[in-house]
Parts: C-alpha cells; structure tokens; sequence
C-alpha cells in the first residue's frame, strides 16, 4: 500500500487484473493510476470520505481493452461516407439504391465514397460494375470500396479522373480489372486503388479532428481505451498526424492513440522521419509508433499472396496465388531503410508467400542493425505456416490477428480456399504455446469494432454461418482477454504501463454487463460496455448511474 488517498473504490463484483495475476474482489484508484487491488476488506479500509465508491453488482472490471490494429481516423470519416455494409445493403439492387439516395443530396461532380460491401454476401456473387455505378450516379465521381480494403469499383467519372483510360497499365503492386475487349470494368486491386485516392480531394483539418474525436468515442463506449491506427497519411498525407496532434491540444482525442505512419512509395514515413517523428516519440496519450508496408491483399478478395493457388477458374493474377505489392529486394531495401531510421515495422502479410517475403525482409533488416527488441509486428499474419511461426519467435516479431475475421470471414475463405487452410490460419492457440504474444485487433472499420465479437471469435472460431474453423485453435476467454488488454499494449512498449490492473499501473479500465469469465460463449455477444475509465477519470457511463 502508499500513503496516496484513493479516489475511486471498486467493490463487490469481480475484477480481472490480467491472466498472471488473476482476480481479486476490489480496487482502489489514486489520481491516474491503481493504487491498490485485492481483497474487500482492505481495500474498503482505504475508503475515505471523498471517496467515490462503484459498486460493481456482480459485473466485471478489467483492464481497457486495446485494439491494436483498426483505422482511427477512416472510422470517423466512415460516420459521414456511403454505408454499404451487408446489413443495409443485402443485394445489388439495395447497394445501387443507396448510391442514387446519396446522389441527390450532393452537389453535382462532388466525390461520392462508399465502404462495406462484400460480394461474397451478395446474392449476385460479383461486384458492382462501373456500368451499374454509371447508371445510378452519372453526374459524380464514385469509388465504393470493399469491406477489406483492398479493392473498390469506380464509375466512369472517377476512373476519367484518376487516368485510367483503355491504355492505362497495370501499377506495380496492383491490378486493373478489364473486360474480354479490354476496357476497365471499373474493379481496381491494391495499388491500383492509389490512382483514384490521389484523385480525390483530401479531407481538410477541421473533418479530420472531427472524425478523430467521433471515432475515439465510439471506441471508448465500447471499452477501448487504446487502439493503433494502422494507416495515418493514407487520405491526406502528414496532415493526418496534425490533425492527430490537434485533437490531443484541444483536448479531443478520447483514448490512448499509438500511430502508424504509411511508408513506401505514396507514404509519409519519409517526411515524417525528417520531422522528427520516429517510434516511441510522444506521451502516454499520443506517441509515434511504426511503419506500415502493404505486402499483399486480402484472402477473401483473392489477392492474398499464397504459396499454393486459390481454389477456382478466376482466381486472379500470378498463376491464381495473389498479389505482391513488392518485389523482393524492393521490400527488403525499404525494412532496411525503415529499421535504421528507428522505425519499428508493421508489415500488412496475409498470404503465407507475403509473410515469407515479410520475414525475409525483417531478417535482413536484423542483420544489417542488430536490435533485440525492436518488436517488429506483422500485420493480420493470417495464414501462416509451422515454420514460419518458429521464424517469428527467433526474429522476436509480433503477429496481430483480427479474429473477427474467422466471423466475418470465414465462409469467403473456405469457398477460396477450400478446408484445410482456413481450419489452419490465425492460429492464436500455436502463436500462444510458442511464447508468441499476438495482439488481438478488429481491422475496423473493415470488420466491427466490437471488443465482444473479438473475443467470442477468438473462443470460438465460429463462422458467421456457423462453422467451426480449426477448432484447435480456440483459446479460453482470459487467454483471448491477454491478446485484447497486455498482448497489445506490449506491442506499442507500453506493456510497463499499461495492459494490466497491478498497483503502479495506470487506471484504464472497463466494466462489462457480465462476467466474461463465467459465461457460455454465446453469452458473450450479450455483453455491453457500462463504464469506460482513462486516466482514472470516467469517461463513459452508458446508463448514467454514476451521474451527480
């Protein structure tokens, strides 16, 4: 115990400290951080006066969750973009629908940008084409992206815009779809895409502040209090980390924000090295973290790099295996380049032929600098081979997975690639038993944010039609709750910090409706965020009951 006076009291529910430390029956909060925790009766002897005191119910308190990889900023802009989720936009017909409602409220030649759809949960089975775009919005450019991120189909405006015309190449690292004479349909894959965003007006300041403060609070009213934006400078340059810096000043960023910086051609890692801003700069709020590099696609869009082929007549380029945004020795010289400069990495690798190329490259890096905690992560790292993950280990790398991707998912992945690979990705039990620390993540906005839907992904393994995939690879609720609280503050070196509820630690924290740990599993989709604490301030309380 220290002589510190507690402000705030936790008491008669359970509260999970951390899986090495277990649970104890109550907490004492002093200024920012956990003065205490452990039994009711001395804890309840530090009660004073002014003391707030939560009583708890029954409910769970544990650690805020972190979201270790999601889109930040993207989710904000998202609030105010076309919704094109399968959930408002069943069919072809609702997605086109939309597209019109949302043409009338524009000024003509304003850029409409949709997000969400997939067509593998389309009754037609394809994408929108540029025809259909064309016929619903002639008079705006539009670009609608698919729920992964990965591709999108543009309209005749838009593709006019970016230059992509009949003669247009294919970009390094990307794909122009084309009909049989030859024409774009309107489908572009990986850095194709960049033809289009350079095309598009940028957000300004003041949106990107905004959609900063919007999507911070939707994830602290789930309980996160700490996400990696997995992308900055990928709509409007560095100004994405000005906005960032803003947000922080005017007292706007709702959570703790570890940013990563785009690098490679079209990034901002170059500018943002000359301005200083390398991994570990900043505070406990805002601080730099690593470089992003794109390797692949996505398994669901087929342009995953895989070492086998996928499974069908249109499974894409390179003989069916996917896509390479790099070359070899190109990737190689930019990880070199990167990890010199005091970058840690976070290579995008799905496909087992893109992390093979990522650890390649990173073991390179290694050589020529040697640095035994550098952390370097890779990104979804969903397809994985045995060997591989023993190279991670030697390499001391991170993986961070999304399980909400087996819900998602799941059942694109066992029509692209039949049983056995899906059964075997994401292999959050194998990462665990070989002293791995993967840190769990949602992608968002490509998949929800849900803190809930991750973890009973994670304990599941359960397709959203209800299939199990690799039922080896479930893992218990206070293993997936590790991935989703310590695993991803240790991926930002702020495991000392933050991560866990041991008396030193800061007081970020979330109480769920139910106990997690005793619940069935289905139980777990039940559950709500009731009270969000950062910085031992509440700073979410969904039913008001700590109100006066």
């Amino acid at each position: 115990m220290t002589t510190d006076r507690p402000r705030t009291i936790l008491r008669n529910g359970r509260i999970w400290c951390g899986e090495t430390i277990g649970c104890v029956e109550a907490l004492a909060i002093s200024g920012k951080r956990v003065l205490a925790a452990g039994r009711a009766r001395d804890i309840e002897a530090l009660i004073e006066p002014s003391s707030r005191v939560i009583d708890l119910g029954g409910r769970l308190a544990l650690p805020g969750f972190c979201d270790a990889h999601m889109h930040l900023l993207p989710l904000g802009l998202a609030q105010r973009e076309l919704d094109l989720r399968p959930e408002v936009a069943p069919d072809m017909a609702a997605l086109l629908a939309r597209l019109r409602e949302r043409a009338r409220t524009v000024a003509t030649g304003e850029w409409i940008f949709g997000r969400g759809y997939d067509h593998f949960l389309l009754p037609e089975r394809r994408h929108p084409t540029r025809d259909e775009l064309d016929a619903a919005d002639p008079d705006n450019p539009v670009y609608l992206k698919r729920c992964c991120g990965h591709m999108g189909v543009a309209n005749a405006r838009a593709l006019a815009l970016a230059g992509i015309g009949d003669d247009a190449p294919d970009p390094d690292g990307g794909h122009i779809d084309r009909d049989a004479d030859g024409h774009p349909t309107g489908l572009l894959q990986e850095r194709a895409q960049a033809l289009v965003f350079d095309a598009m007006p940028a957000p300004g300041e003041d949106a990107l502040v905004q959609a900063i403060e919007d999507g911070g609070r939707l994830l602290i009213e789930r309980g996160i209090t700490a996400a990696m934006d997995a992308g900055v400078g990928m709509r409007a340059g560095i100004a994405e980390y000005d906005a960032y810096a803003r947000a922080q000043r005017e007292g706007r960023l709702p959570l703790r924000a570890y940013l990563c910086f785009v690098g490679g051609p079209g990034g901002v890692a170059e500018e943002a090295h000359a301005r200083g801003l390398v991994t570990g700069r900043g505070d406990a709020r805002l601080k730099v973290g690593p470089v992003k590099l794109f390797t692949d696609g996505s398994a669901g869009g087929r342009t995953a790099a895989m070492r086998e082929p996928y499974l069908g007549d249109d499974a894409g380029s390179d003989g069916g295996r996917g896509i390479l945004c790099f070359g070899d020795d190109e990737l190689a010289d930019l990880a070199r380049d990167y990890h010199a400069k005091g970058f840690q990495l976070a290579v995008h690798a799905i496909g087992d032929a893109a992390i093979d190329q990522t650890l390649a490259a990173v073991r390179g890096a290694l050589a020529a600098a040697p640095d035994g905690e550098r952390r370097h992560r890779i990104e979804h790292c969903g397809f994985i081979q045995p060997d591989q993950i023993e190279e991670m280990k030697r390499l001391g790398m991170i993986p961070v997975p999304q399980p909400v991707f087996m819900r998602q998912f799941g059942d694109a992945y066992l029509d692209v690639l039949g049983e056995a690979r899906p059964a075997a990705a994401y292999p959050m039990a194998r990462w665990i038993r070989a002293g791995l620390h993967p840190a769990a993540s949602t992608d968002a906005p490509v998949s929800d944010f849900d803190p809930f839907l991750n973890l009973h992904a994670a304990v599941t393994r359960r397709t959203a039609a209800g299939r199990v995939l690799g039922a080896g690879e479930r893992i218990g609720v206070a293993e997936a709750l590790t991935t989703m609280t310590w695993n991803g503050a240790h991926a930002s070196f702020d495991e000392n910090e933050r991560g866990t509820l041991a008396p030193g630690k800061l007081a970020d924290l979330a109480v769920v409706s139910i106990d997690l740990l005793a619940c069935a599993p289905e139980e777990i989709l039940e559950a709500r965020c009731d009270l969000t604490i950062l910085d031992g301030e509440i700073v979410f309380d969904r039913s008001g009951e700590l109100a006066g």
